[in-house]
């Protein structure tokens, strides 16, 4: 049975606390569904960016949102990685929102399956690895992590699922989604594709546990800012089995919960201060406006004078207003302005 050794410091605790004060902060601001929309969008599109990043993959952020925008005719490999774990992101989010999915063996090999499709032989996506694999530093350029061997991985996938199953209810959920997140990662199941099935499994079980970290903000992008530390802090280093017997979850504990924060605090600062009040009600032509945005990706005043039978000043009026709420962000200068939902 797997037991895990860590302690509940007194930074882990303090994390913990901030974490639950801010998503309650956050669940207590209202927002419209169409910047909610907008944020999904984003966050979906910067966990794809990040996670694959960590990775090696050498695509920036403008080229990603060019390929999920608009899928190149011939695929490379680092493109479809890109759209294989927006792909992913998509439909467990959907599940998620349907109640229709929790943490099995079943759905990390329908994740590996997704993220590897296409990258990966057909007898390697979505099976567990049968062959042995040596963790490499790339900077080092020699083997630095001996993860456990072939016939162990199976049964080692299934203790740390039937532990997170048992303490559901007894253990916080991020200590919970942290322990199994560096775990995973320790027993290294697959021949490839490792951290981001991982990192897409921790997101369903935190989301199962309470905290969706779908639809406002990626845990990856904290990962991606230092990924030598990630790399440290998440892995171990030497042959798992003269070191299983003495591996410590509580560093990697604090910084998982460091990087919640970070999170939390950048997507506060984003969204709008202000929610839904008799001062910010969003009226008919507000909704058409957004509306329309959201159909077509911008808006000019042109395209919104044949919405409404409104003037120009009063255009203009609609325009600020929405700006200053924090729905829209304005783009292009003169005649050739143009405003798009607020994050894209």
């Amino acid at each position: 049975m797997f037991q895990p050794r860590y302690t509940i410091t007194n930074r882990l605790l303090e994390h913990i606390k901030r974490i639950n004060t801010l998503v309650h902060e956050l669940n207590n601001r209202r927002f419209s569904s169409l910047v909610l929309a907008a944020f999904e969008k984003t966050a979906r599109t910067l966990s794809t960016y990040a996670s694959t990043s960590i990775e090696g993959n050498p695509l920036p952020l403008t080229e990603v949102k060019k390929i999920l925008k608009s899928r190149p005719a011939h695929i490379r490999d680092s493109e479809r990685e890109i759209l294989n774990y927006n792909q992913a992101l998509q439909e467990l989010n959907e599940r998620i929102t349907r109640q229709a999915t929790s943490l099995s063996l079943r759905l990390i090999l329908h994740i590996h399956e997704q993220v590897t499709h296409e990258l990966l032989p057909s007898f390697e996506s979505g099976r567990l690895r049968q062959k042995p694999v040596v963790v490499n530093d790339p900077k080092l350029r020699k083997a630095v992590f001996l993860p456990p061997n072939v016939e162990d991985v199976k049964p080692l996938m299934g203790n740390l699922i039937e532990f997170v199953q048992k303490n559901n209810k007894m253990i916080d959920p991020l200590i919970l989604a942290g322990i199994f997140h560096k775990q995973m990662v320790i027993i290294h199941p697959f021949m490839d594709g490792n951290g981001r099935t991982t990192r897409l499994a921790t997101k369903v079980l935190l989301a199962q546990m309470g905290l969706n970290t779908f639809n406002l903000f990626s845990f990856e992008n904290y990962y991606n800012q230092n990924v030598t530390r990630y790399f440290q802090t998440v892995g171990e280093f030497g042959d798992y089995y003269e070191l299983k017997d003495n591996i410590d979850f509580t560093v990697w504990l604090e910084y998982f919960t460091e990087g919640i924060i970070d999170e939390l605090l950048r997507v506060q600062k984003l969204l709008p201060e202000t929610g839904i009040s008799p001062q910010t009600q969003l009226h008919a032509h507000d909704l058409k406006l957004l509306g329309y945005i959201k159909e077509k990706g911008f808006i000019t005043d042109k395209m919104y004078a044949t919405l409404v039978t409104r003037a120009k000043a009063t255009r203009t009026k609609d325009f600020k207003r929405l700006l200053s709420l924090g729905f829209i962000h304005r783009k292009g200068k003169g005649k050739a302005t143009y405003y798009t939902l607020h994050g894209n």
